[in-house]
C-alpha cells in the first residue's frame, strides 16, 4: 500500500512593527498561525511546519537584549505547551521553531517536533549560525546547536530538521540521509537580492544528493523598522528527484500543501546508489576540525 503523506507549509508576514511591545507582536502572531494551523488540518495535512522564529519578526536585523524576552524553554514554555493541545486537536504532527533559552544567558534557534497526539518528541537546534551583511547578526543571539542531526520516526515518515542558514552546508543534510530522513524540513527567513538565486538550487540539490523530500519554508513582506529587504515567501515541496513539486506565492501569507509519496524515495535510491557508491573514507579534510586555507 502507498505511503502517502500529506503535508503542510506555513509562510506568513509579521503585521506588528519591530519596535512594538513584545507581548504584542508575539500574540499576534501566534493568534495568525493558530489560523493558519487550522487551515492546514481543514486541508488533510498530517503534518505542518512553521517558518523560522515563527511568533515575532526576523529580530536579528539589529542588536539588542530586549529580544532576549522572546525565548522559552523547550519543551516546557508557553508556545510548545499551546502547539501540543493544537497538534492532538487537530491530530496534525507540527514543527515548531522557537528562539529557545537552555539555561540564563544560552539560547538557541531551535525547533520542536510535536507528535498527533501532542506528545513532545524531541528538538533540533540550529548548527550553523550567521553573522554577515547588515541585518543578519544570528550571533548575537544564537549559540550553535549540540545535538546533532537527529531523525524521528513518526505516523508521517521520518522526520529531520534544518533551519535557514544550516541549508547552504551539505554535510548537515548528508548527515539527515545518514540518520534515515524521509522528509527534511527547513524554515527559513532570507530577503532578496541576498540569496534569493540559491533558494531553489541548493535545497533540491540536497534533496537529490540524499533522496528524500524537502519542506523549505520562507517568511513573507518587509519588516519595519529594519526593513532589511523583501522575505520572498515561495515555499516549496521537492521531491528526491529535485524537482518542486508545490509552491507557494511570494507575496502572501499561504499555506502550502503537497501529497508526498515516500515510496519514491525506495524507487528513486534503487536507480541512483548515492548511499552504495559512497567513498567516506576519502573524504579526509571534510572531518578536520580546522583544515589549511
Amino acid at each position: 500500500m502507498p505511503r502517502v503523506t500529506r503535508a503542510a507549509l506555513i509562510q506568513a508576514t509579521c503585521d506588528e512593527p519591530g519596535d512594538s511591545a513584545l507581548e504584542k507582536i508575539k500574540q499576534a502572531m501566534i493568534d495568525k498561525h493558530v489560523e493558519l494551523i487550522a487551515k492546514a488540518a481543514a486541508d488533510g495535512a498530517r503534518i505542518c511546519c512553521l517558518q523560522e522564529l515563527f511568533y515575532g519578526p526576523y529580530f536579528c536585523a539589529e542588536q539588542d537584549m530586549r529580544w532576549y524576552d522572546m525565548t522559552e524553554p523547550i519543551p516546557d514554555g508557553p508556545t510548545v505547551k499551546l502547539m501540543q493541545g493544537l497538534a492532538k486537536k487537530h491530530r496534525m504532527i507540527l514543527v515548531v521553531p522557537i528562539y529557545e533559552v537552555d539555561m540564563t544567558g544560552v539560547f538557541y534557534n531551535s525547533a520542536a517536533l510535536i507528535d498527533e497526539h501532542g506528545e513532545y518528541l524531541g528538538k533540533y537546534r540550529k548548527h550553523h549560525i550567521p553573522h554577515c551583511q547588515p541585518g543578519f547578526w544570528e550571533k548575537f543571539y544564537f549559540k550553535p546547536g549540540n545535538l546533532g542531526y537527529p531523525v524521528w520516526q513518526t505516523s508521517a515518515g521520518r522526520i529531520g530538521i534544518y533551519i535557514c542558514y544550516d541549508r547552504h552546508f551539505p554535510e548537515g543534510a548528508r548527515e539527515l540521509g545518514l540518520n534515515g530522513a524521509e522528509i527534511v524540513f527547513n524554515p527559513s527567513a532570507t530577503v532578496a537580492g541576498l540569496s534569493e538565486h540559491l533558494w531553489k538550487l541548493e535545497q533540491p540539490a540536497h534533496a537529490v544528493a540524499n533522496q528524500y523530500f524537502v519542506g523549505a519554508i520562507n517568511r513573507v513582506g518587509t519588516e519595519a523598522p529594519w526593513n532589511i529587504g523583501e522575505f520572498y515567501g515561495q515555499s516549496y515541496f521537492c521531491n528526491p528527484r529535485g524537482q518542486i513539486v508545490a509552491e507557494g506565492p511570494r507575496d502572501r501569507d499561504a499555506v502550502v500543501v503537497a501529497d508526498l509519496d515516500l515510496d519514491e524515495i525506495r524507487e528513486v535510491r534503487n536507480v541512483w546508489q548515492f548511499f552504495r557508491d559512497r567513498r567516506p573514507e576519502s573524504y579526509t579534510r571534510i572531518s578536520e576540525a580546522s583544515a589549511a586555507t
